[in-house]
């Protein structure tokens, strides 16, 4: 198999940035196990903003965390611009993470110790071609804010310089999970702008998981999902600005 990483920098038209075929995931085994997906068919294509809908436990941060890298599905198929990253080997999927995955959490895991151009500093010491640390928060808004630790942020500050943290090594996909969900209104705003901001400026396909449906309209494509599986997928045809967004 030809090593996940060395997938090309850009899919093609016809090559979907994420195809996925009966997809199941099943933790645990006998009575006691949880199949958390049940068998998901889904192309995604590149560059796209996508907003993930569906209630706690419908399987969609377990779908997440499989494109991603982090977990492994039980059977089916995974492929990332055509390279299969279900069957990768741990070392494999370690080294797609590294150069084509950022990661943003409903919670900031921002290092207290440092500032957030260190934070930032992470990422950027070990990615290929990253960009500065002072690029990525100017990105998302923050350029003010280079020397301040977490601890003299707000919290949508604080999720800004996580998100400046997860696009400063130029990611081909980011993974968003609930990241407006310790948020209020006003302040998720700010972090949906630096995701689209980030949409927009680097091209990177961007899965957004929420509860809240409204996101929905800042999305190119809506997945619904629901007992593990995806119930609907629609385009957006009136997708609206973050700022025309509330809740």
């Amino acid at each position: 198999m030809t090593r996940v990483a060395d997938a090309p920098a850009a899919a093609t038209a016809a090559t979907p940035c994420f195809s996925a075929r009966a997809v199941t995931k099943v933790y645990g085994s006998g009575p006691a196990a949880v199949q958390a997906l049940r068998g998901v068919d889904i192309d995604l294509p590149d560059g796209e903003m996508v907003v993930v809908l569906g209630a706690s436990g419908s399987g969609k941060s377990t779908f997440l965390n499989i494109l991603g890298g982090l977990d492994t599905p039980t059977s089916g198929e995974v492929l990332f611009r055509g390279e299969d990253i279900s069957r990768a080997d741990p070392g494999q999927l370690t080294e797609y993470r590294r150069r084509h995955v950022g990661f943003v959490f409903q919670f900031y895991n921002l290092m207290p110790s440092l500032t957030a151009r260190e934070n930032v500093a992470l990422v950027t010491e070990i990615a290929e071609a990253p960009l500065s640390p002072e690029e990525a928060l100017a990105m998302v808004g923050l350029e003010n804010r280079l020397d301040h630790f977490p601890a003299q942020m707000s919290g949508g500050e604080q999720q800004r310089v996580a998100i400046a943290r997860a696009v400063a090594k130029q990611p081909s996909v980011l993974l968003c999970d609930e990241p407006t969900g310790a948020l209020d209104s006003a302040t998720g705003v700010r972090v949906l702008e630096a995701l689209k901001t980030v949409n927009d400026r680097l091209g990177a396909t961007t899965l957004l998981i929420t509860h809240n449906a409204a996101i929905a309209a800042i999305a190119d494509r809506v997945v619904i999902f629901a007992d593990g599986r995806v119930r609907e997928v629609r385009k957006n045809a009136d997708k609206r600005l973050p700022g025309e967004v509330s809740w």
